[in-house]
């Protein structure tokens, strides 16, 4: 094994030791309205964080029940994502992003407009399915038409991640401060703007459409080694990270702080620092060192954070500030896990994608309900502890997998290797 410094060895992909020349900055118009449209729909995710315990008040909910509007959100968008691409790459790019786009709409509008905790938890669930056509699809776009490489269209995309997070519960917040309706009405009305900024900003000559993937191309992908390494690992890190987001709330709110503002602007300031991390640390960190050095060090410094919240979870201002800083550690992995996975065969990236994202939401999906019994069952400690163990697990995963994923390294593959790949995503 040869590790290897020629972008062409590895399809579209950035070398190891850093990304292609060109400015981030410098993308095309049809770029930045992907990315728009991305931040209002990472917003969603971090949305109804502030807003939980007003829910939960409101309409007479427990917390696990309230857990269920981010369970049944990732668990649809995790499963839809599996089939993403075999429908994008029939119809095409601008109309798959527009139908989720439109989906979302219709669906945070009549959360909006619910009457029960119930009516909010099947809504989600359709936003969940808009926002798996959305993302899955907007994450291949944004890659395949950047300027710069690879590399600098998932720090794009990552960006576009952390600045949704960071903009998410500071909107939450705000508007969850009037009503916890306003949340809701708030991201359609964003969304719908993302809608005309797609038609009137990506055109439909402008895209690129991939040859048609067969249905079960993404579940066929999970068999190559370095792609179920990274899903594999991207489940158990997913339920950390929404251990952290889900939970934390009902943490902060055991001791007190339960409004929208003050809660939403703790989740600002996480946010904010997940984007910077994954703009600028996470790729100033895979200049000087192997992308997977990098996650064998993050994990586990987001687990000491996690285990740090479990024992500390009397004090409030501990839990703010480890929040806060776990925003950094989050940051860094989220881009370079989405490195990995899309650099660790040479699948098409809608392909890679869909099976990719897929698993990672259903890890998300699992993490709350389960943070909410076991808060409620032995104490508000418990689930951040939980949140470690699964992280020791990812850890494990990588560490355990690291011949896989030789070529997210930057290592060029055996030609047998390679050759395992081929016809993974041809047409039917």
């Amino acid at each position: 094994m040869t590790r290897t410094d020629d972008p062409a060895d590895l399809g579209t992909a950035q070398t190891a030791t850093g990304p292609t020349r060109g400015g981030i900055l410098n993308q095309p118009i049809a770029v930045w309205a992907v990315a728009f449209a991305c931040v209002v729909s990472f917003m969603g995710i971090g949305l109804v964080d502030p807003i939980l315990p007003a829910i939960a008040n409101s309409l007479r909910a427990t917390p696990a029940q309230t857990e269920l509007l981010f369970t049944t959100y990732l668990l649809i968008t995790g499963a839809a994502m599996f089939f993403t691409s075999w429908l994008s790459t029939r119809i095409g790019t601008k109309k798959t992003l527009l139908i989720g786009l439109a989906v979302i709409v219709v669906f945070a509008a009549l959360a909006g407009a619910s009457g029960s905790v119930w009516e909010i938890i099947g809504f989600r669930a359709g936003w969940g399915l808009g926002n798996a056509l959305f993302i899955s699809t907007a994450l291949a776009a944004i890659v395949g038409a950047a300027s710069g490489g690879a590399s600098q269209a998932i720090v794009l995309y990552e960006a576009a991640l952390g600045l949704g997070m960071a903009l998410g519960p500071l909107l939450g917040g705000l508007l969850g401060n009037v009503s916890w309706r306003g949340p809701f009405f708030g991201t359609a009305t964003l969304m719908a703007i993302g809608f005309v900024a797609i038609v009137t900003m990506l055109r439909q000559g402008s895209e690129t459409r991939p040859a048609p993937t067969r249905l079960t191309a993404p579940f066929r992908g999970l068999a190559r080694p370095g792609l179920r390494v990274m899903a594999s690992a991207a489940l158990f890190y997913n339920m950390g990270f929404f251990v952290l987001l889900a939970y934390t709330p009902f943490a902060l709110a055991d001791l007190g702080l339960d409004a929208a503002i003050p809660l939403g602007l703790i989740f600002t300031g996480w946010g904010v620092c997940l984007a910077i991390a994954s703009v600028w640390i996470a790729p100033a960190l895979t200049r000087r060192m192997r992308r997977t050095t990098v996650l064998t060090i993050m994990i586990p410094l987001l687990a000491v954070d996690l285990l740090l919240v479990a024992l500390l979870v009397r004090s409030m201002a501990a839990i703010i500030v480890l929040v806060i800083v776990g925003g950094i550690f989050l940051g860094i992995l989220n881009t370079v896990l989405t490195e990995c996975s899309m650099e660790a065969t040479d699948l098409p990236r809608p392909v890679a994608s869909s099976a990719y994202s897929g698993v990672r939401f259903i890890g998300g999906a699992i993490a709350p309900p389960v943070a909410a019994w076991l808060g409620n069952s032995f104490g508000p400690a418990v689930p951040f502890y939980f949140g470690t163990a699964v992280l020791v697990i990812s850890t494990l995963i990588v560490v355990s997998g690291r011949r896989a994923l030789r070529r997210a390294d930057g290592v060029t593959e055996d030609i047998e290797d390679e050759a395992e790949a081929i016809g993974i995503g041809d047409a039917d």
